[in-house]
């Protein structure tokens, strides 16, 4: 329609219409228009004329989407400056053949009490309260979204920090930080760099170190070409592997030093993804807390090595017995760092007799330790009076022990071998039972001869039994160590035993000491003592 046709047309109607472009220029404008409004003319700009142009534009953009007539209201100021409210109902104007698309308004003119004003003001106000219910659901959905996250997060750091909690030595740390750390720090993987010396001092050339594994590398160590199981970002490769490692971006990478008391116990390698943003405090936070678990599994780690050194010093070197073979070891708990009281010896009556004893002091510490290098000094001295009869040399043990030592408690088992007799007497002060296994692997355990434990009761019996020694069978004395396990009975530990022992048959006895003591698979928290006695044919 042409702007001439429009004149032609809307001339004749008795209410104003208008035809104006987006931005509220009026393009057109019948004569009614004028005759309601005279401001409204052709080129005159409705946002100048209004009360509100915001809501003129959000009014004229409502318009200019709809195909159908929208209604609304507008408040101009007349020629005189009087404000004249106008009801409209506009649409886009589709007929329109003007260079920009335009809207036709129909207007009327309004009073106070209108009701289409109260309708239009209601429309409005539903607009309103949508639209803030809207940002209101918004802001909820936000808000849980982040809590869940925080919640995550806190469930993450929660199990890295049980985690560290229940690790007692360096690798349980490492492995709880593999486990755990990435999930914690949104990282791909996270690997341990650490300063072994600083952490574990050597207490001796002997000292073995600690084997590095895929969760952490020594820096104390010449790198490697590649830490078996790491991540390639973390390997140390040598330059005729350098093509094989994927190359990781220098920014993906975050090293975090471990400070702990002043010192640098090593780094904290995190690997995030490409175009991860970290967040930093939380990095710092972590590690922290980190290189607390770090510094604590180091001080177990030393002390319990310091532990078994003086354990193995008070243990004492066995004489050389030309018709026995005797093999003994000792190994100290996986969950002890003070001294125990295990101790074991041999001692040769004459050159037909020699006299055995195991024994263990009940509780760990410094005041245990020393009872029992007290006990195996005591004890030498009355296995040459009374070496001969078991329950004599625990009697007078027992006296001694409640005389010097009272408080404490001992377990011990003591027997005499007669090489012409081929006559094993033993008691034993409620101690475990010995472990007799013959050449053919057939064991059973010396269950007679049981007496109270040293030290409770001073007018104890301390009776013995005897036995005959097959040819080539092997005597096991052990502590309660080897057996014990935390909820679980002794019979069940004295079975596992069994069945170790059947199957050392035609082993070497040091070779059956080793395995029986380390049990491999087997976790073992006390420590553990063992002597090995095998009695071959007499030349």
């Amino acid at each position: 329609m042409s702007l001439a046709l429009f004149r032609a047309v809307t001339g004749l109607l008795p209410h104003p219409v208008v035809v104006c472009s987006a931005s509220g220029r009026i393009l057109a404008a019948n004569s009614a228009t004028r005759r309601a409004v005279d401001s409204l003319t052709t080129g005159a700009e409705l946002a100048e004329l209004v009360q509100d142009p915001d809501g003129l534009r959000r009014q004229l953009g409502r318009w200019m989407g709809s195909g159908s007539p929208l209604p609304g209201v507008i408040t101009v100021c007349g020629s005189d400056g009087k404000p004249v409210r106008l009801r409209c109902h506009g649409a886009r104007a589709r007929w329109w053949e003007g260079p920009e698309p335009a809207v036709q308004l129909q207007l009327s003119r309004l009073d106070a009490g209108d009701r289409f004003v109260a309708l239009s003001q209601r429309v409005e106000l539903m607009h309103q309260q949508t639209a803030y219910r809207r940002a209101i659901a918004e802001q909820r959905a936000e808000l849980l979204r982040r809590e869940t996250e925080a919640r995550d997060r806190m469930q993450r750091l929660y199990r890295l920090t049980a985690a560290l909690a229940a690790s007692a030595d360096l690798t349980d740390v490492c492995e709880a930080v593999h486990k755990c750390a990435p999930q914690v720090l949104d990282a791909q993987s996270v690997l341990l760099e650490l300063h072994v010396l600083r952490l574990v001092p050597s207490l001796g050339p002997t000292d073995s170190p600690l084997a590095p594994s895929a969760t952490w590398v020594d820096l104390d160590r010449a790198p490697a070409k590649a830490t078996p199981g790491a991540p390639a970002a973390f390997a140390e490769p040598a330059a005729e592997d350098a093509l094989a490692v994927p190359a990781v971006p220098a920014d993906a990478v975050r090293r975090v030093a471990l400070l702990a008391e002043g010192v640098t116990l090593g780094n904290l390698v995190i690997r995030y993804a490409p175009d991860t943003a970290p967040d930093e405090e939380h990095i710092v936070a972590i590690g922290q807390q980190i290189a607390q678990a770090v510094r604590r599994a180091g001080l177990f780690e030393h002390e319990h090595r310091l532990a078994e050194r003086l354990q193995r010093s008070l243990l004492p070197t066995l004489p050389r017995v030309g018709y026995l073979d005797i093999a003994s070891g000792y190994a100290p708990g996986t969950q002890l760092v003070d001294v125990g009281g295990d101790w074991y010896d041999v001692h040769l009556l004459d050159e037909h007799t020699v006299g055995l004893t195991i024994g263990d002091v009940a509780g760990h510490g410094i005041a245990e330790a020393t009872a029992m290098a007290q006990i195996t000094t005591v004890l030498r001295t009355i296995a040459r009076r009374s070496g001969t009869r078991p329950g004599a040399v625990l009697a007078e043990l027992n006296g001694f022990l409640g005389t010097y030592n009272q408080g404490l408690m001992a377990t011990a088992c003591y027997a005499a071998y007669d090489r012409r007799t081929r006559v094993l007497r033993y008691a034993r002060a409620g101690h475990p039972p010995p472990l007799l296994i013959e050449a053919d692997g057939t064991a059973r355990y010396l269950e007679g001869a049981l007496a109270p434990p040293l030290g409770p009761v001073s007018w104890a019996d301390y009776p013995q039994h005897e036995i005959v020694v097959p040819v080539d069978a092997t005597l096991v004395c052990y502590t309660d160590g080897l057996i014990e396990r935390r909820g679980e009975s002794l019979d069940v530990g004295l079975e596992r035993l069994l069945r170790s022992a059947r199957s050392t048959a035609g082993l070497d006895v040091r070779d059956a000491c080793a395995l029986l003591l380390q049990q491999p698979d087997t976790e073992l928290p006390d420590d553990r003592a063992l002597l090995t006695v095998r009695f071959p044919a007499d030349d």
